[in-house]
């Protein structure tokens, strides 16, 4: 058990705890629901009693037990059919897997579809040499973190709508400078005012 789970008797509701990024607390998860992400890892999502907002913590949890892992989602067939150039494709290193899924879930609720970075996508050798979703998506947004400015892979991705001249916005989660390369990009602080730094994001998009 860790320290941020909590479980009663067996008839009891169970109480799981976040941190929520626009509160800037651990809080209690209220409608916790498992789910699974792309790469079929387990995680928990649900949304802040204060704020409202929706919260992300990855890892297993006995609201599991009842669920059966999925096998990791490939983009094609149907799948590749969803993808817009009104999707974002959003970026962002593997340590910022929870805020990531915060953020692209607050955009869904907001109306734009988004497609989360798969970091398992370096094992697999595209025809078109890249992830197509990285070719479909209309725009990027770039988590910046220290990790991020560490990953060759968020790296290639602003680098590739760069090139092809695809607008590329930064979610920034810490105090950090981005890229000479992509300074001038539109930068929305998300460390600083969450809030308002999504409405600012809904808006670029």
């Amino acid at each position: 058990m860790d320290n941020h789970e909590h479980y009663a008797d067996e008839d009891d509701e169970i109480i799981l705890e976040a941190y929520c990024v626009r509160c800037k607390q651990m809080i209690e998860i209220e409608g916790p629901l498992p789910v699974w992400t792309r790469r079929g890892m387990p995680a928990t999502r649900g949304e802040c009693p204060d704020c409202g907002g929706t919260v992300f913590r990855m890892g297993w949890t006995a609201l599991h037990d009842q669920s059966k892992r999925p096998d990791a989602v490939q983009v094609s067939g149907s799948t590749r059919a969803r993808l817009s150039r009104d999707t974002a494709y959003i970026a962002y290193a593997e340590a910022d897997e929870a805020i990531a899924q915060a953020i692209a879930a607050d955009l869904e609720k907001s109306g734009i579809a988004s497609w989360l970075h798969e970091h398992n996508g370096s094992r697999v050798q595209w025809a078109g040499g890249v992830h197509p979703a990285l070719s479909e998506c209309g725009s990027l947004v770039v988590l910046l973190s220290p990790a991020a400015l560490q990953s060759d892979a968020v790296e290639a991705a602003w680098q590739f709508f760069r090139d092809k001249r695809k607008p590329v916005l930064i979610a920034q989660v810490a105090d950090i400078d981005p890229p000479d390369a992509i300074r001038r990009s539109p930068r929305f602080n998300f460390g600083d005012d969450y809030k308002a730094a999504l409405r600012q994001l809904v808006q670029a998009l």
